[in-house]
């Protein structure tokens, strides 16, 4: 769960004006060390490091960047997971993190594209534990002459996912739904809505979730056990939620937002950050899905790949995007919701790997990233 500059003002009111009063003048730019990694994109010469340094700027859950990689290896890259970085309260079987890991490989190869150079990936090699991921490989990508661009590789640099809630009087067309369906293609099936009755119920559907979430001590936990709260902390650790700058540093000192305050039910912290995360829910002016027909870890791997792609089309489109799948998530708590979800979305059978809100809402800037070098295993 996270706060937007905007939502953080309303919520803590007058005491914002005592906290900012507390921040030195020192505190006035953002996490620049964390922020790196976007300034680095595209400048290696080793063409492997090249797509890289673009691959680690993918979406990923909660911003864990669970990727490891080794370069041993002549034209490959080997991809592991880190097991470190998993979430086993909210993704008790790394579902979401291997859905990561496949909008890494899949700007990967739109990065590697750019240079000419085609990927061929083997997944999984080893074979894989569909209950848990380990040490095992998720990828072997061998590099060859022979690809043409990308189009959609020219929006890598501009993605965001937007958390900020989206402006109500400006519906998504049904020309923007077709092309983001349109974008797919890695054997998912996409489905979109901007019908007044299906957002409205899906509204209500991601509101009921994120409360189930948030009301959950040890999921809600496992969220705010990621916060990185002020630059130092976001530069020290560029991993996890962001809440740097000035404003939240100060907040932070001041008492105002604390890890301890966000996890008591009984405090207006967690009342108002509630009440915050609702309403992005309730602002969605449409929504989209992907379903796999099989649940296997290919099929999260290439749902992450078309879901990287939808990205990349919503922002060539000028389109917000912020997944909302917390009824998707596979713990017990969720189990009613994650039934609907299904029984709404997926009436021909399969698996809803990811669903969003779509809409419109101002810029909001870079997410931080740990630098290439941390990343690699023979660095």
């Amino acid at each position: 769960m996270t706060l937007s500059r905007r939502k953080t003002l309303r919520i803590l009111g007058g005491g914002l004006v005592l906290a900012a009063g507390a921040v030195a003048a020192d505190l006035s730019t953002g996490p620049a060390k964390a922020l790196a990694p976007w300034r680095q994109a595209g400048s290696y010469k080793d063409p492997r490091l090249d797509a890289l340094s673009y691959a680690i700027l993918s979406p990923n859950p909660h911003n864990r960047q669970s990727w490891l990689i080794d370069l041993s290896a002549a034209d490959e890259v080997t991809l592991y997971v880190d097991l470190e970085k998993l979430l086993p309260h909210t993704d008790p079987f790394s579902r979401q993190i291997t859905i990561g890991l496949g909008c890494f490989l899949e700007t990967l190869r739109m990065a590697a594209a750019q240079r000419g150079l085609m990927t061929e990936f083997d997944l999984f090699p080893d074979g894989e534990d569909a209950k848990e991921l380990d040490q095992r490989r998720v990828a072997v990508v061998k590099f060859a002459p022979g690809a043409q661009p990308d189009p959609l590789f020219a929006h890598v640099m501009k993605r965001r996912t937007q958390k900020d809630p989206y402006d109500l009087s400006r519906d998504v067309s049904d020309g923007v739904l077709a092309e983001l369906e349109a974008a797919c293609l890695n054997g998912t099936r996409p489905g979109t809505t901007n019908q007044g009755q299906r957002v409205a119920e899906l509204r209500q559907l991601s509101r009921d979730a994120l409360i189930v979430e948030v009301e959950t001590p040890h999921t809600f936990k496992e969220s705010v056990d990621l916060f990185r709260i002020g630059r130092k902390e976001v530069n020290e650790n560029p991993d996890g939620i962001d809440f740097s700058g000035p404003l939240f540093q100060g907040l932070h000192r001041a008492g105002l937002m604390t890890r301890e305050g966000t996890l008591n039910p009984q405090s207006t912290m967690f009342e108002q950050g509630l009440a915050a995360v609702l309403e992005n829910a309730d602002t969605a002016m449409a929504h989209i899905w992907l379903v796999t027909e099989v649940n296997d870890r290919s099929a999260q791997i290439n749902a992450g790949r078309d879901w990287m792609r939808v990205n990349l089309a919503a922002t060539g489109l000028g389109v917000a995007m912020q997944p909302l799948s917390q009824a998707l998530q596979e713990y017990p708590e969720m189990a009613v919701h994650y039934s609907k979800v299904h029984k709404m979305l997926a009436q021909d059978g399969g698996t809803v790997q990811m669903m969003a809100r779509l809409g419109y809402c101002d810029a909001v800037p870079e997410s931080p990233r740990w630098p290439i070098e941390k990343k690699l295993l023979n660095g």
